[in-house]
């Protein structure tokens, strides 16, 4: 089977979709197909080759169409930048998939939903439930097929004219391999020049204010003197708005920013407890989300800390994290405090959420798309 996926990504990226659209293609493809994987010409500050960045088998195509990318101007332009970014691209997809033959047209973008008006072959990856939700649903009635992330999103759909039978829930996965790391955890810390004798509470990813982490930050105020925050990921704009935030805290905290996602591993490995903080202010944190990291935490072997949302509770539970209240930094930090301090409790928990990611593979989740596809 041939396979397209478009997407309007920046790719390399230091947003987490860039693992899962480069991890999935890799999947599609090791699953026997032919795939070709879509991306708009846009002026990126990170440089490298998108396999080896996200250490990736080189075994799918990679194509990139023009578009004016107005994008960093947005801060004079605003979302017109975004509009005029998509519309461009849009205007190359178009006539680009009309001249191509292929299968499956695969996509998470919601702008290249109006190509059901001209293919009958997309299936469409909802992330979130789109605002102005009527003028998508003519579209979304003409698919082949969508999946989604989590068993909420499904419900929301359903609720609002999508047949059930025309979704599939899958969240989304890690890959295993690469997470499984000889290095000890002291070697980790040696490797990243972390010090030996702190405790290490981590969080990766964005610093945006639905993933949590000005909750995590707050939170040091209750720890102790040698337990010590680090926070790897985030935009360069994200990270000078998150650190004029935590400007009374950085004695206990540290910012690293983004880092390679090769490096993950060595990261989680070096921590104590993994944090996966998201507040309950919004929808997307609350009943949408899938956050890749949390799958890695759990492939990581450490003990995971997280927030109680209907999100989070369709992969964590009691069994293989502490979960806590969300956006309160005193209850964050009397569960860490309890995680640090219940060593075998600690490793329990840690030893069952590395049994349950092994049902969490992209390879499975390409798996189980393929099927549904193909019903």
């Amino acid at each position: 089977m041939k396979l397209i996926y478009i997407t309007n990504a920046r790719i390399p990226t230091e947003k987490a979709h860039g693992i899962q659209i480069m991890q999935m293609c890799e999947a599609f493809t090791n699953a026997g197909n032919e795939v070709e994987l879509v991306l708009p010409q846009r002026l990126n500050y990170i440089k490298g080759d998108p396999f080896e960045y996200y250490g990736v088998e080189r075994n799918f195509k990679i194509k990139k169409l023009p578009c004016l990318d107005l994008i960093p101007l947005d801060r004079y332009l605003g979302k017109l930048s975004l509009w005029i970014q998509a519309i461009s691209f849009n205007f190359f997809v178009f006539p680009y998939l009309l001249l191509k033959k292929a299968d499956i047209i695969y996509t998470r973008d919601k702008f290249l939903l109006p190509l059901c008006l001209l293919k009958k072959n997309i299936v469409y990856e909802a992330h979130d439930f789109p605002k102005n939700y009527f003028l998508y649903l003519p579209f979304l009635n003409r698919l082949r097929g969508m999946v989604v992330i989590t068993h909420k999103l499904e419900e929301f759909f359903v609720k609002n004219g999508i047949p059930k039978n025309k979704i599939l829930v899958a969240p989304d996965g890690v890959d295993l391999e690469k997470f499984d790391i000889k290095e000890n955890q002291e070697e980790c810390r040696k490797k990243l020049n972390l010090p030996l004798d702190k405790k290490i509470v981590l969080y990766t990813g964005h610093l945006y204010e639905w993933k949590g982490a000005t909750t995590l930050a707050a939170s040091s105020v209750s720890l102790d003197e040698d337990t010590f925050i680090i926070f790897v990921g985030g935009t360069k704009e994200d990270i000078e708005r998150f650190k004029s935030e935590i400007l009374n805290l950085k004695s206990k905290i540290w910012v690293v920013g983004h880092r390679p996602h090769g490096e993950i591993p060595y990261w989680l490995k070096a921590a104590d407890v993994l944090v996966l903080p998201n507040s309950a202010k919004e929808e997307i944190s609350k009943f949408w989300t899938s956050p890749i990291k949390m799958f890695e935490y759990m492939a990581s072997k450490r003990p995971i800390m997280a927030s109680d949302l209907p999100s989070i509770r369709e992969i964590l539970n009691e069994n293989n994290s502490i979960l806590v209240e969300p956006d309160n930094p005193e209850v964050l930090a009397e569960g860490i405090k309890n995680a640090l301090e219940n060593f075998e409790f600690s490793a329990s928990i840690a030893n069952q959420a590395f049994q349950d990611i092994q049902n969490y593979t992209w390879q499975k989740r390409v798996k189980k798309i393929l099927e549904f596809i193909n019903l």
